[in-house]
């Protein structure tokens, strides 16, 4: 009740000063001070502000916030623990049972099998010939990063 009461004295007073600046000529911000003030009355005409204070004040709902509280640590725990015993099998620490997330997927092939590179021209060159000497050179960083990832 008392909740309800201090809301609609809120709402008062900026429609109270809403007025007072439309009267100043500065409807712009009379508008959006009345719009302001509206929203306190439209929550006790609603029935939020008598549910969140029947939330607040309720011994019931504040278990229920302290178990919705220690499932979410739950989750959390297994997830790092889950991601522990991925990080020690991917590292090769051992782990004999089941792995907890997907194994990985094969690599991709970087090799010189893909499709041929077209030249200048337009056309595409032969299998047969071998890149220029510089075209290992531009690759060979991109490798290493992808090897240090295991990829």
């Amino acid at each position: 009740m008392l909740a309800e009461t201090i809301c609609a004295a809120v709402s008062a007073a900026g429609l109270g000063i809403a007025a007072v600046a439309a009267y100043r000529k500065r409807f712009l911000t009379a508008a959006r001070v009345a719009a302001y003030a509206l929203v306190p009355l439209g929550l006790v005409l609603t029935g939020v502000v008598e549910w969140a204070a029947g939330t607040v004040f309720s011994p019931t709902a504040w278990v229920g916030v302290g178990v919705l509280g220690a499932a979410w640590g739950l989750f959390m725990t297994t997830r790092a623990v889950e991601r522990r015993r991925a990080a020690r099998a991917s590292a090769g620490g051992g782990g004999t049972g089941p792995q907890a997330v997907a194994p990985s997927a094969p690599a991709p092939a970087l090799g010189k099998a893909g499709r041929p590179a077209a030249e200048p021209g337009g056309r595409a060159k032969p299998k047969g010939k071998q890149p220029a000497a510089g075209t290992d050179d531009d690759f060979s960083d991109i490798e290493a990063i992808l090897k240090k990832h295991g990829i």
